[in-house]
């Protein structure tokens, strides 16, 4: 299926002005060719602040550079459920890929589209240089193929471990030359708003349904891995004995390549022991 743009940009944001702009603006403002991105905003309905940012200050700005956009609006759902958000704009995208940014991010690589295209026919999920190139992709860029096969992007709000997770165990996930500057909270004491300090954190309680690592939870992510294998096995992406079949085995730890990946020892849990399918 061809679709209208290169790389669609999903951006759900709430409460945040000057930090919105300077992040999606300078993206763009970064890119080689603005006709081809489309960027998909997410906004509560009672952010107040947010729309009114938007209709009066950003909205001429992307108007201004002739981008393609849509601002979709949503009964608030909250951190706890940010891949509503994601699933739900990135159901709504014409693009080959996904690219998931947020508002405290700042792009630091010129042309970082063409970067991302060159992947154009592969089945990947990229991930950026960014939060000291934690082994997660923190900002995932999956293309839609992925979307269009699982139906969504994630079933939990804790997106980047969740599609990073799934592409390590199938073997798929790989670091690209762009670099971005997490401008988050406790990374760089920027952006300590009240939708940084309210955020949920949903890992550390596994016995918890909510949890990231609640065993139906992971039984999930390991019913997708089972779909990505078979479709990347019915393109000849892969043979026979798969990385997925091995992990199934017991032949191949499943986060071997997270651990090479892991230069500065974000990931302990994985380094302590070796967490099991």
């Amino acid at each position: 299926m061809s679709h209208d743009y290169k790389i669609s940009v999903i951006l759900p944001t709430r409460g945040r002005t000057e930090a919105l702009s300077r992040s999606l603006l300078g993206l763009l403002e970064k890119a080689s060719d603005l006709s081809t991105i489309q960027v998909m905003l997410g906004l509560d309905t009672d952010d107040t602040v947010g729309i009114e940012y938007f209709q009066n200050t950003l909205q001429p700005a992307l108007d201004q550079l002739a981008v393609d956009y849509t601002a979709m609006t949503f009964e608030p759902m909250g951190y706890g459920r940010l891949n509503e958000y994601i699933n739900k704009l990135s159901a709504a995208a014409d693009a080959d890929w996904i690219f998931f940014w947020n508002d405290d991010a700042i792009m630091e690589s010129d042309h970082w589209d063409l970067e991302i295209v060159k992947y154009t026919g592969q089945f990947k999920l990229l991930a950026v240089h960014t939060h000291h190139d934690h082994p997660y992709s923190i900002f995932p860029i999956v293309p839609v193929e992925w979307l269009e096969l699982i139906g969504h992007l994630s079933l939990h709000s804790m997106t980047d471990a969740w599609l990073s997770q799934n592409a390590y165990c199938v073997d798929i996930w790989e670091r690209i030359d762009v670099h971005v500057l997490h401008d988050r909270a406790d990374l760089t004491g920027n952006n300590a708003d009240a939708t940084y300090t309210q955020r949920e954190l949903l890992e550390g309680n596994p016995s918890s349904p909510r949890d990231f690592h609640y065993p139906p939870t992971t039984a999930l992510r390991m019913a997708e891995c089972e779909q990505l294998d078979t479709y990347l096995k019915s393109r000849g992406l892969t043979t026979s004995p798969t990385w997925w079949e091995r992990v199934k085995l017991g032949q191949q730890d499943p986060w071997e390549n997270l651990q090479r990946n892991d230069i500065n020892n974000q990931m302990r849990q994985f380094h302590i022991k070796t967490q099991k399918i």
